[in-house]
């Protein structure tokens, strides 16, 4: 699958110093390795609604990691996956009478374009779960030979063939201190796991499952719903966690270095997702975990079911300038919860003026010192908003000086904030 167009990344002297990031599996900042080739998998959407603000967050914030590997020098691998099948989209296509696979295309298009406007670099391989299938396929057979997933019976309903991952299997199924057990991504209890696997597209409740928490591999075809040829496992399409699982090993190195997403993907999505990769291969999927923030509109939890959204595709279409959307975010450290607000975005444009009219005023040398407060604000766990202050300072002192500024200067900035930051002056 095509992905969106980037825009060149300036170069800037000097370099990004060691980048701390926090991991969510240890519990704690790590220093991520310099040298050689970072690699980076963030999970993708679910093409059946327009991109709103937790989804832009969640990508600035493993843009900015993707920044500052570049800027220190190193060549990233970066995936993203789409889930251009699921439940989800066929439920959405089904209520608005839209083929799925028109609205996904219609939906992914409109993405992309979104992710150009906020100046979020582009994945080197941007991949569907539907084009993913023939390689889905054979992992899913192999953990069904390993004895790590098993069928399920029909009933109620429900057809014979189901396959689910057998969660207590896989979690005993090597002694190695880096062998997966369930757990040791979310670091949640049992009663917390149940809880969230039911709310986030789990059936703890099917009949004939071995756990409650063991996750769909593949679902078998219905009558109406769009199936691809499975091998062994007959007819059907995949389950969500080893899409992502599959795409990451075909394309990644076995560890990469950083798995990225919301925060609501800890469980179970990456979870089961490292679960699936290490029964495959007996290796971690990823060496750390990273996960952003969620976001709300005015306190209250952003979700479409109360109709709350803000897209940044309306907000574009309003005229507002995607630099200024991507200040409002880059205001937020990447991992706090936060709600956007129409304060919040009006004090984003009037910083964004802000720094455009110092430009005119940039003090002669004053542009290494900047740099350098935000290569330091950036490699402390991507504190954007100390780099976004570091600004203010410089442009507070620039306007102070009330004289035609440095040319050079000017365009050193203009680089640094798009480099480092992906704010467009």
């Amino acid at each position: 699958m095509k992905s969106w167009t980037s825009r060149p990344v300036p170069a800037l002297p000097g370099a990004m110093p060691a980048i701390r990031l926090f991991d969510t599996a240890k519990g704690s900042e790590v220093t991520l390795r310099a040298g050689g080739e970072q690699s980076m998998y963030v999970c993708g959407i679910t093409p059946y609604d327009a991109t709103h603000m937790g989804h832009a967050a969640s990508y600035v914030a493993f843009d900015l990691l993707n920044r500052a590997w570049r800027d220190a020098g190193q060549q990233v691998s970066y995936v993203q996956n789409v889930t251009d099948v699921d439940d989800p989209l066929l439920e959405r296509a089904t209520a608005t009478g839209v083929d799925w696979r028109d609205l996904a295309a219609s939906q992914i298009e409109l993405f992309q374009t979104d992710m150009e406007a906020l100046n979020v670099l582009s994945p080197d391989h941007y991949v569907g779960a539907v084009e993913s299938v023939d390689i889905i396929v054979p992992a899913i057979e192999r953990l069904v030979r390993l004895g790590l997933a098993y069928r399920v019976p029909g009933s109620a309903g429900e057809p014979d063939g189901d396959v689910y991952y057998d969660v207590e299997a896989a979690g005993k199924q090597s002694v190695a201190p880096d062998a997966w057990t369930l757990g040791s991504i979310s670091r949640l209890g049992e009663a917390e796991m149940l809880e969230l696997f039911a709310e986030r597209g789990g059936d703890p409740g099917r009949a004939g499952k071995r756990q409650a928490l063991d996750p769909l591999l593949w679902r078998v075809a219905r009558d109406g719903e769009p199936s691809w040829p499975g091998g062994e496992l007959g007819q059907g399409r995949p389950g969500w966690h080893i899409e992502c699982t599959v795409i990451a090993q075909r394309y990644l190195p076995a560890p990469f270095t950083v798995q990225g997403g919301g925060s609501d993907l800890i469980f179970p999505h990456h979870e089961m997702g490292a679960g699936h990769a290490y029964s495959l291969a007996e290796v971690p999927l990823a060496h750390h975990y990273a996960h952003a923030g969620m976001v709300g509109l005015d306190g209250e939890k952003m979700s479409k079911s109360k109709g709350n959204l803000v897209l940044v595709s309306k907000l574009r279409a309003e005229g507002e300038d995607p630099a200024a959307i991507r200040l409002a975010i880059l205001a937020h450290h990447y991992r706090s919860d936060w709600s956007w607000t129409a304060d919040g975005f009006e004090a984003s444009k009037d910083r964004l003026a802000a720094w455009r009219s110092a430009l005119a005023t940039a003090t002669e040398g004053s542009a290494s010192g900047l740099i350098a407060e935000m290569r330091s604000a950036l490699a402390a766990d991507l504190n954007a908003p100390a780099a976004l202050e570091a600004v203010d300072r410089w442009a507070a002192s620039a306007d102070s000086a009330a004289a035609a500024g440095s040319q050079h200067d000017q365009a050193l900035v203009r680089d640094a904030l798009d480099a480092l930051l992906g704010v467009v002056l």
